[in-house]
């Protein structure tokens, strides 16, 4: 059955982003004049289908700004952990009561300030029904597959192969347990579908825009940088 009421989007934002390299954690990077994750969290408030933000930081984090709405949306936090998946975890237990356990809900990097809206409503409309889906987006390229040294080894087929992006939704309970029993298991997990798979479920792949990156390198900021300002460029011209 569809859900046409807003869902809550839980946003881990706890993590340094040690491969960016920069001296402040990468989600408070500047993009555009404002930290990345202002971006971020200001593009999932403006869609119709978020409800509310749950941010999960770091215990020590000085950056945050206190947000606690936006857009007349409720923001809050809480402690996340140095991984990923314990910061979704964190903040999946510390969602509003109201937020059942067969709730839907939303994950969302903290780096992908460039999610299209028609993106996050397409991924309700179509998830809700198949009960778990995940934007993602079908590779174009040709594969290679290397050795240690760096040298082909082979060529692996694309076909059936995504990309996996987020937002991804599935029930509060359900990703729960979830990533519970990855923790328990000690398996370290990449994303809330992977921990979906392990307890035996297909989410539903639902294509996204390829503008959807994650900012994982200055080269990457740089190009969200250029996707934002394009958007605003084009929101001025129709003005």
């Amino acid at each position: 059955m569809a859900s046409t009421e807003p869902l809550w989007c839980v946003v881990p934002a706890a993590g340094r982003g040690l491969r960016f390299g920069a001296e402040l954690p990468k989600q408070y990077v500047a993009l555009a004049g404002r930290p990345l994750l202002t971006w971020t969290l200001e593009r999932l408030a403006a869609s119709p289908q978020v409800a509310g933000l749950m941010v999960a930081l770091a215990a020590d984090d000085p950056y945050w700004p206190g947000l606690t709405q936006l857009g007349g949306k409720p923001v809050q936090t809480t402690v996340g952990a140095a991984e990923r998946s314990g910061s979704v975890l964190a903040g999946l237990r510390a969602l509003p009561a109201e937020v059942g356990a067969d709730a839907f809900l939303l994950v969302h990097d903290a780096a992908r300030p460039c999610v299209p809206l028609a993106d996050i409503e397409r991924l309700v409309a179509r998830g809700v029904p198949a009960g778990g889906a995940l934007l993602a987006a079908p590779l174009r390229d040709t594969l290679k597959l290397a050795d240690a040294h760096t040298r082909v080894v082979a060529t692996e087929p694309r076909e059936a192969r995504w990309r996996a992006l987020t937002p991804q939704l599935f029930r509060r309970g359900e990703l729960t347990a979830a990533l519970d029993q990855a923790e328990r298991d000690g398996i370290a997990i990449t994303d809330e579908a992977m921990a979906m798979e392990r307890a035996g479920h297909h989410p539903l792949l639902v294509e996204g825009a390829e503008s959807n990156l994650k900012v994982t390198t200055p080269a990457d900021l740089a190009l969200a940088e250029y996707l934002l300002g394009r958007e605003s460029g084009m929101g001025n011209r129709e003005s």
